[in-house]
């Protein structure tokens, strides 16, 4: 049981870790840098560059967390009498999760880039109902919703992680 609760608790921590890292760039770093970089263009560039390696990095934190919860689970073969246990509910979440981490990587960044590419300027340049300009801010605040529900799927994770089976059932 005791090594179990060593895996738990370093998986938890990764992902209160990673989940640190996500709110210390939203609540300090990106608004420093709007505030202080001369051009937002510049500012949202540093910005974008800083989510991308948190994306890599929630690649990471969550495949971390999953190996270290799942896989010795599996070598001491714990298994769930329920259909649905907290530990079918766990690797569920963790697959969201995944799926979030995909989406937000390599189809919404893609796409925000593309649109950044056909623009002469900085996004403040163009008028507010430009084609280029509103699909950009939809695609931002998509990226920013999704930042947002890995965060609370990444403390319901780590929070989650109490209630996982610790012991091989008796058949």
């Amino acid at each position: 049981m005791k090594p179990l609760v060593r895996t738990d608790a370093a998986a938890a921590g990764i992902l209160i870790l990673w989940t640190g890292m996500v709110l210390g760039f939203a609540f300090l770093v990106a608004p420093l840098l709007f505030s202080i970089l001369p051009s937002r263009d510049v500012a949202g560039h540093i910005a974008g560059r800083v989510v991308g390696r948190l994306d890599w990095m929630a690649w990471a934190a969550f495949g971390a967390a999953g190996a270290l919860v799942l896989f010795p689970r599996w070598l001491k073969e714990i298994r769930e009498d329920q259909p649905v246990g907290p530990q079918r509910l766990w690797a569920a979440t963790l697959l969201v999760t995944l799926l979030m981490c995909f989406t937000s990587q390599f189809i919404v960044s893609p796409g925000l880039e593309r649109i950044k590419a056909r623009m002469d300027g900085p996004v403040e340049a163009l008028a507010k109902d430009h084609p280029d300009r509103v699909a950009y801010q939809k695609a931002h605040g998509i990226s920013r919703q999704l930042m947002f529900i890995r965060l609370l799927l990444a403390l319901g994770l780590a929070a989650g992680v109490a209630w996982l089976p610790r012991e091989a059932k008796e058949s």
